[in-house]
């Protein structure tokens, strides 16, 4: 019986469910929540909030506003620069609402009268 040919067996799966564990702990993780104009919350001239911030894809913006007063709106990137909301766009009007990133850029306006115009938007890359 060949103990030491078990014994190298034994180390290499170790070491093969040791690299697959640091693996999961590295890619695994928590997504990041975001609360947008910060304190203030979602409210005017919002549009330089995201200045200085790494996103990733999976973390979530929390609009903070009072419901009624504003919503949200995601929008695609000429209903950003025109303050525009295309036809089948989200919107979010509850108050407390929570928006999950996608990969690449994600644009958000709202479009209550003069609003957006009044800097009530934000563009955010989400990597």
């Amino acid at each position: 019986m060949d103990v030491s040919g078990q014994g190298r067996s034994s180390a290499m799966k170790m070491k093969v469910v040791l690299v697959l564990c640091i693996v999961v702990l590295v890619f695994q993780t928590e997504a990041a929540v975001y609360t947008v104009g910060g304190s203030g919350g979602w409210t005017f001239n919002t549009v330089g909030w995201p200045k200085g911030k790494r996103f990733r894809a999976g973390d979530i913006l929390a609009f903070n506003y009072p419901s009624g007063a504003h919503n949200v709106v995601a929008v695609n990137k000429d209903g950003y620069n025109k303050c525009s909301t295309p036809r089948g766009a989200k919107v979010y009007n509850k108050g407390g609402d929570k928006v999950k990133l996608v990969k690449g850029q994600n644009y958000f306006i709202c479009n209550f009268p003069s609003h957006c115009e009044s800097g009530m938007k934000i563009s955010v890359f989400a990597m």
